[in-house]
């Protein structure tokens, strides 16, 4: 087969450095902000933090990112030890120029702490879940080997507080990695120390399991008596609320179903999460909020609380001046210095412009939401949430959807009403029968308030629920109405029923 050339023409649109640096940092939650700006301030020490409003150079000066003169320093130009007369020394003025320093605004002005009040949801942690069980376990009286397996099986526990795996299992791979003879038996003694750990229900293997060790550390009650029956003989009738089969099967009374049901409905089925979550220990979960909005005044603002002032270091414009003034500097490995020199204050105010262009483009698209969704935010009223995609908002900012996209990930905004994510106020919206498009949200709101009203004893199905929907106006399917109830996480009617 012979090899042809041919010619071809294409369209091709690629992101410079800048725009790449820019998209990255619109990704960027506050939080992750502050990590990045102490990132680039360690790795470029021609960025550091403070104002630089007195190291301004007159504009008007010729500047080191000319295009003209950004290839001027060469190799070829120097000596060994000197350079002549004629090199054109390249300056800095356009480094200290418009973009010569950052200082993080608040979309109105620079920031200032007496006029933000910011809050965060933090809880405190004390340490891991597997570090509170090993911790119960230096407390025991055991011989180092039968101490060495029950670290073991808590090293195999997983978040939930369960053990999924074969004690046949843990005994191979101690086997293999120990080459320590170990037999099931131990083994099966040493989780019966850790089931006795608490949170009760730690260290099972299955649910049952792990409601009957909840269930045994109880007082013995005829409900608590009857509650582990049906566990160990009807558990499958009771996880499909399928109550008259459990009293047929267990010859007890509704009454003692009812009695039993309300004792397991007590247990945690994941004692892993019950101690993570409860007053023993807990995990660090904090949000901390981009945008701070006040609906009496409608102002709008950055939280950039934490983010300190950047600007070009003075030392390098110094190190510019000095090669520049003295002829005598002017080395090769002078020259060396400010090549290197260039290339720092290059990086340096092309994250400075970047963080410019993040702030200008979070807002834009912020008041872009804020304008559309206007009746919620000076109400704070759920029901007046329009429905609202990230096209309405690209259109409405001027920026692209993929822009609107990023601005909207994983950012959120203080309210006089609560803390919210972005990604809050979108939605598709539906006709009502009287022409009006109502948000999705709102659908879901009236669905969850049917569901929750309802008698548990006789809980709507989904097409009951369809058919209140279309008394209300809201003309939608049964699989649509399964959809929302599915993602407001409200199971089907026979599993939401009580006795």
């Amino acid at each position: 087969m012979a090899i042809e050339q041919q010619l071809s023409q294409r369209l091709q649109q690629k992101l410079s450095p800048q725009q790449l640096q820019v998209v990255k940092l619109l990704e960027y939650s506050v939080l992750e902000l502050e990590d990045k700006i102490k990132h680039e301030i360690e790795e470029n020490p021609a960025l550091e933090e403070g104002a630089g409003q007195e190291d301004r150079i007159p504009e008007n000066e010729s500047g080191l990112h000319d295009e003209e003169g950004r290839d001027a320093v060469q190799d070829d130009d120097f000596s060994e030890n000197e350079v002549p007369e004629t090199y054109e020394v390249p300056d800095i003025a356009d480094s200290y120029g418009d973009y010569d320093d950052y200082s993080p605004s608040d979309g109105y002005g620079v920031y200032t702490e007496n006029n933000r009040n910011i809050a965060e949801n933090t809880y405190s942690t004390d340490g891991s879940f597997h570090e509170y069980l090993e911790g119960q376990l230096g407390t025991m009286d055991m011989d180092g080997r039968m101490r060495k397996f029950c670290d073991y099986i808590v090293g195999n526990l997983d978040e939930e507080g369960y053990l999924r795996r074969e004690i046949s299992q843990l005994a191979d791979d101690i086997n293999m990695t120990t080459r320590e003879t170990v037999n099931e038996t131990e083994l099966f003694e040493a989780l019966d120390i850790v089931q006795n750990l608490e949170p009760a229900g730690v260290g099972a293997r299955s649910l049952e399991e792990c409601l009957m060790l909840q269930l045994q550390r109880k007082k013995m009650t005829p409900a608590i008596d009857n509650a582990m029956r049906i566990i160990e003989e009807a558990f499958d009738e009771f996880s499909l609320k399928h109550y008259d089969k459990v009293r047929s099967r267990l010859g007890i009374s509704e009454d003692d179903v009812k009695a039993a049901v309300s004792e397991i409905l007590k247990l945690n089925p994941k004692p892993g999460n019950a101690w993570s979550e409860g007053p023993v220990m807990r995990r660090m979960d904090t949000i901390t909020p981009d945008f701070i909005y006040d609906s009496e005044t409608r102002n709008l603002s950055l939280n950039n609380k934490d983010i300190p002032p950047l600007r070009v270091s003075r030392a390098y414009r110094e190190l510019f001046e000095d090669y520049k003034g003295n002829s005598k500097n002017r080395t090769a490995a002078m020259r060396d210095a400010v090549n290197f020199a260039k290339q720092k204050i290059d990086s340096a105010k092309s994250f400075i412009d970047a963080l410019k262009q993040r702030e200008d483009t979070l807002l834009k698209v912020m008041r872009a939401i804020i304008t559309l969704q206007r009746d919620y935010f000076d109400s704070g009223d759920e029901s007046m949430l329009k429905p609202m995609t990230m096209k309405d908002v690209a259109a409405l900012s001027g920026c692209d959807i993929s822009t609107v996209s990023r601005v909207s990930s994983s950012k959120y905004i203080q309210t006089d009403f609560g803390i919210f994510p972005l990604k809050y106020f979108f939605s598709e919206g539906i006709m009502t029968t009287g022409g009006e498009e109502v948000s999705t949200k709102e659908i879901k709101r009236i669905l969850k308030e049917c569901i929750d009203g309802e008698d548990k004893s006789k809980p709507l199905p989904d097409e009951k629920l369809c058919d209140i929907l279309k008394a209300k106006g809201f003309v939608i399917a049964r699989r649509t109405v399964a959809k929302y109830r599915e993602q407001l996480g409200l199971p089907v009617a026979r599993l939401r029923r009580r006795l």
